[in-house]
């Protein structure tokens, strides 16, 4: 595991740096990947999802978004910046690991509001897919289904989704016609994060190991 440092422009809201986390070897095809609300890059899922694509040849660059920098800092939390400082953040990111490195290919990645933040992005600036780990469907405040990201995004769309997720179940998001423009993927009695029930007969494990395989043939399959 590496480090790779973006600086931000010197803006009065924020002097961070963003450490960025490179799992693997980097090739021709780069996936950046981000994470959801509540738990930043160094998060189990994150960390074990980032693993299993790098074990397969696919280097990885995590990091995080505004918010979640200023915590590491200081230890005190935040909610999540509002989109259009987490857009411009994400296009900070492409365009810093574009001149670093040159790939090839790049696919975007998100855990749940990361994944909606890549499909934003794609909508206006080239990459070559977008993977969507748990997507935040509906809001739990309630509001109308988060489709307009699905619908305008440019690039080829992977959405892993657990059956039973709150912000999005099978029966519901299966119903949508926008969704077949993407590769829609379910995993068995998966939560928000992939998590099964221990009565549903598979593990945690067997969840996060169908989805890295699903990303693997996603990232392969854009080079077919």
């Amino acid at each position: 595991m590496n480090y790779f440092l973006v600086k931000e422009p010197l803006e009065a809201e924020s002097l961070l740096e963003s450490h960025c986390v490179i799992d693997g070897e980097l090739n021709d095809t780069l996936v950046i990947f981000t994470h959801g609300a509540g738990a930043n890059l160094s998060s189990d899922f994150m960390q074990r999802m980032a693993t299993g694509l790098s074990q397969s040849g696919i280097g990885v660059i995590r990091f995080n978004f505004p918010y979640m920098r200023a915590n590491a800092l200081d230890g005190k939390r935040r909610p999540p910046d509002r989109a259009p400082k987490l857009l411009k953040d994400f296009n900070l990111h492409i365009e810093a690991i574009k001149a670093q490195y040159s790939p090839k290919r790049i696919v975007l990645m998100g855990k749940s509001m990361g994944g909606r933040m890549a499909a934003i992005v794609a909508e206006l600036t080239p990459v070559d897919g977008v993977i969507c780990l748990g997507y935040p469907f509906v809001p739990l405040k309630g509001g109308d289904p988060r489709l307009e990201p699905i619908e305008l995004c440019k690039a080829p769309l992977c959405v892993i989704q657990g059956e039973r997720d709150k912000f999005g179940g099978k029966e519901l998001v299966s119903s949508w016609p926008v969704m077949k423009k993407t590769q829609l993927h379910w995993l068995t009695d998966g939560d928000h994060s992939f998590v099964p029930r221990k009565s549903s007969g598979v593990t945690e494990e067997d969840n996060l190991t169908s989805a890295i395989s699903y990303c693997i043939d996603f990232i392969r399959g854009l080079d077919a």
